[in-house]
């Protein structure tokens, strides 16, 4: 199902896109030639760059611009942070909601973009059709397993949960509104769990150490509602589940084997690197080629955790008056060049510029502290093409949660950690960097600090209740 002439014609537009490393192009060739349906579908562009020793930010740039000439598409994941289901996915930002909840765990939840929601890419049906391009038509086994499962959730010994789920899935069935199917089970002492992935409906049956005498039988009816009865006892041996839909809506049915103590204590499970929303909100490239996807201001999403960097040039009235609105304007605006430069070499995004001011975001805080200092000593060189010093920057930083939402056509953070970075910001006078104890204290500060000398002062910044401390670098 490879559509050799597309596959070619987007490979070069991919190349021409800008300058890659040696072989990083030829490397996501071979994946969408080669690999098995499977690794083309739901792409984690963090392991790719791991197990193919690129550089994590270059294979999230490949991606995106793979997206872009239409080798790849796009999904935005719901993921359980409990059983890591694929709750929902999403083409686009724009249909992304944060809340959900997850049929299998029997739960409700608030997304956020560091929390719940992963960013995977799957090869374009017009490069190569592949059977996850139509989860109508796909067995049981692959829409419960590789469909609605991701290997992000890990047990604490390191296993992917969809393994775990392989391994101890002992029937699964898809069954159209009307029809009926049989699932048999040899059952052992264990907790053998039930359940409709459309549905919230479920049933645990214990299985005792007694042997069956004949083999047992378990109606189950699936009409959209809770089953009955919702738990009971089997003995060891042959069971059948008769399977019955009477609802107006395809199902598709599992049965799971699991120890009696994994089944009342869950799976424990932490999550693999990924590419979360967040991640993806602060990448340049994303912010500068996918101004289309819109989060809806009525609702926004959450970002837990997001560091915040504001700039301001130092006297630039009396700049403008002195050299001229035209000239100050090429200068400014060559200022912005090298502090976007600067911002996504230490792994962030400039998300808008204010007048002469500019608003950056970083997940590490560490990445942050590095920018602000690297934008001090690029616009010190800025300086010395100039007959005097002109330029003069001003910058402060807090970290802390904020809400994602498009204002004025562009992805914006909207809260209070965005007012308490500007008013940071505010204190700082020339060539000073101002930051909060949040991002004073976040790991890897320290070390980067050290040689500098730094301040601690207190302020009363508008809207905090009493005086915080902030530290001047």
């Amino acid at each position: 199902m490879l559509n050799e002439q597309v596959l070619e014609e987007r490979l070069g537009k991919l190349e021409a896109a800008r300058s890659w490393s040696p072989r990083v192009v030829s490397r996501l060739e071979t994946l969408l030639r080669s690999e098995a349906e499977e690794a083309v579908f739901r792409v984690n562009p963090v392991q790719f760059a791991t197990e193919k020793s690129i550089a994590e930010g270059e294979a999230v740039d490949l991606f995106l611009h793979a997206t872009l000439v239409g080798l790849l598409e796009m999904d935005w994941t719901l993921v359980c942070p409990l059983c890591s289901d694929v709750v929902e996915s999403f083409r686009s930002l724009t249909t992304l909601h944060s809340h959900f909840h997850c049929t299998l765990c029997h739960a409700d939840y608030e997304a956020a973009l560091d929390d719940c929601i992963m960013v995977t890419f799957t090869v374009s049906p017009a490069v190569r059709r592949i059977r996850f391009h139509d989860p109508e038509s796909l067995s049981a086994w692959d829409y419960a397993v590789t469909y609605r499962g991701t290997p992000v959730g890990v047990t604490p010994d390191g296993t992917p949960w969809v393994e775990v789920i392989k391994s101890s899935l002992r029937g699964v069935a898809r069954l159209k509104p009307g029809e009926t199917t049989e699932l048999v089970v040899a059952a052992k002492p264990s907790m053998l769990i039930g359940f409709d992935m459309m549905t919230d409906a479920s049933f645990g049956y214990a299985v005792t150490n007694e042997t069956a005498t004949a083999t047992q039988r378990v109606p189950v009816v699936i009409d959209g509602g809770p089953w009955t009865p919702v738990e009971g006892a089997l003995a060891t041996g042959s069971a059948v589940f008769a399977l019955d839909n009477r609802s107006d809506r395809p199902s598709v049915f599992g049965i799971l084997e699991f120890p009696v103590e994994l089944a009342q204590s869950g799976a424990n499970l932490h999550f693999a690197p990924h590419l979360s929303g967040s991640r993806l909100l602060a990448t340049q490239t994303f912010r500068d080629f996918f101004r289309a996807e819109i989060v809806r201001a009525t609702e926004g999403i959450a970002v837990r955790e997001i560091t915040l960097l504001f700039t301001d040039l130092k006297g630039s009235t009396a700049f403008y008056e002195r050299i001229g609105d035209l000239n100050a304007y090429m200068l400014v605006q060559r200022h912005f060049e090298e502090l976007q430069v600067v911002t996504v070499k230490h792994n962030g995004a400039v998300t808008k510029t204010i007048g002469d001011a500019v608003m950056a975001a970083f997940l590490s805080p560490a990445d942050a502290v590095r920018a602000a200092l690297a934008m001090r000593e690029a616009i010190e060189q800025l300086n010395k093409d100039r007959a005097q010093r002109d330029f003069v920057l001003k910058i402060g930083l807090h970290r802390g949660a904020a809400i994602a939402v498009t204002l004025n056509e562009r992805l914006d953070y909207f809260g209070q950690t965005v007012n308490i970075a500007a008013r940071v910001q505010n204190l700082a006078g020339g060539d000073e960097i101002w930051l909060t104890e949040e991002v004073r204290a976040a790991p890897g500060v320290d070390a980067i600090l050290a040689p500098l000398a730094v301040q601690r002062n207190t302020a009363e910044l508008k809207g905090v209740a009493g005086a915080v401390p902030v530290y001047r670098v």
